[in-house]
């Protein structure tokens, strides 16, 4: 969950609740609007960023993710969602954030040819994915891995933020992106060194691991 206030549970409940309610008599589920979601996010994001329409792109995809608050929404209304949803759901989450970056990276690359812009974003790219890993496999193995400067909703809300007003239809603030990536990258490393500290620091992080160890404990993936 979010560190910051305006993006709690709390805050969007009123628009939520009402939203899910009205999907769920339509017959929707809470993994199709995932689904959905994610969709509209990937397609956005990866034919709006890389031909350098980042304002409409960032409307677009911050659009599609807000479907991630409305599925939360459904599924408490169900019971709390299953298993696979909350799979499904941090999947998307993924790749969604994956698309972001890489139309960011091409656009970097091959729009504006700047190629400090494209290491922060690259660097943005793998870190997204490192942050959450850290704390999925941490609580895989019974110890804790969360925490950090940067959460997925810290890291939307900067670089879309940058994105958007590199681009504005007035005025437009082309150094924004480059600040935004590069504070989002450097932002994003400390947060996977506070995570690795604090999964170090969970009890019984360095006690010997007995049997054999799984393909992840020996480096395979």
């Amino acid at each position: 969950m979010s560190r910051l206030p305006f993006l709690s549970r709390a805050t969007f409940a009123g628009l939520t609740t009402p939203v899910a309610r009205a999907l769920l008599r339509a017959g929707l589920t809470a993994d199709i609007v995932t689904i959905v979601g994610t969709a509209g996010a990937v397609l956005a994001a990866l034919t709006l960023f890389p031909t350098g329409q980042l304002f409409a792109g960032t409307l677009l995809v911050w659009f599609f993710v807000h479907f991630d608050m409305v599925d939360g929404a459904m599924a408490r209304q169900t019971g709390g969602g299953s298993a696979f949803g909350a799979v499904l759901d941090a999947t998307c989450d993924r790749i969604s954030d994956g698309a972001v970056f890489c139309g960011l990276a091409w656009w970097a690359a091959f729009g504006l040819q700047s190629a400090p812009l494209v290491v922060a974003t690259l660097i943005c790219l793998v870190t997204s994915q490192v942050i959450s890993y850290i704390k999925a496999r941490a609580e895989a193995s019974g110890l804790r891995g969360d925490g950090g400067y940067i959460e997925r909703p810290e890291r939307l809300i900067i670089v879309l933020v940058g994105a958007g007003l590199s681009d504005l239809p007035v005025f437009p603030l082309p150094w924004a992106l480059h600040v935004a990536m590069w504070l989002l990258a450097v932002a994003s490393l400390i947060t996977c060194a506070q995570r690795l500290h604090t999964v170090r620091t969970s009890p019984g992080a360095v006690e010997p691991l007995h049997g054999e160890l799984d393909g992840e404990g020996t480096g395979g993936s």
